[in-house]
């Protein structure tokens, strides 16, 4: 009698145990929900740093063109 109790005892284990492995690889391959990242754009900064910035905040339509004065004394120098 005690040893149907160790036999049944063993199965339950076993049961349990590939339950929670067919759980964990189902929790797996469920997809997770990606924050999605605001696209940016590469620019070099006024200390010729390369930075990014996002698109947002950039301003579109703007046609103000720099002059060759401007050009020339961009970048300071220390």
């Amino acid at each position: 009698m005690d040893q149907n109790t160790k036999i049944s005892s063993r199965k339950k284990f076993l049961l349990w145990g590939a339950t929670l492995l067919s759980a964990v690889t189902v929790f797996k391959f469920i997809p997770e929900k990606k924050k999605e990242k605001n696209p940016t754009v590469k620019m070099l900064g006024q200390d010729g740093k390369l930075v990014e910035v996002d698109i947002e905040k950039l301003i579109h339509g703007r046609v103000n063109k720099i002059n060759d004065e401007q050009l020339k004394n961009w970048v300071t120098k220390k």
